[in-house]
């Protein structure tokens, strides 16, 4: 049996604030606040997302949210934020 991951990314816009509002291949859709990874002091990769033109460069890569930069989120980390639901028991 062939099992289609719901947490596949479909739409994604860059909002103020440091924040991503996703749409998922399941219709379910939400807001991701990116703001306390980006500014934390250990933001490592993140950093480069402190730039107002390289955030709103977000683009859908193979189901993921994805920036110019290389940097990239775990979509099925954020469908479980926005559900509240292990992705992998699904």
């Amino acid at each position: 049996m062939y099992i289609v991951e719901p947490w596949i990314v479909t739409v994604v816009r860059p909002l103020m604030g440091r924040t991503l509002e996703v749409e998922f291949r399941d219709g379910t859709t939400g807001s991701i606040d990116l703001h306390e990874l980006i500014y934390s002091s250990d933001a490592g990769v993140f950093e480069a997302l402190r730039d107002d033109d390289e955030f709103a460069r977000v683009y859908i890569e193979h189901g993921a949210v994805t920036w110019p930069c290389g940097v990239d989120l775990a979509p099925d980390g954020m469908w479980a934020e926005i559900t509240g639901k292990d992705p992998f028991e699904v």
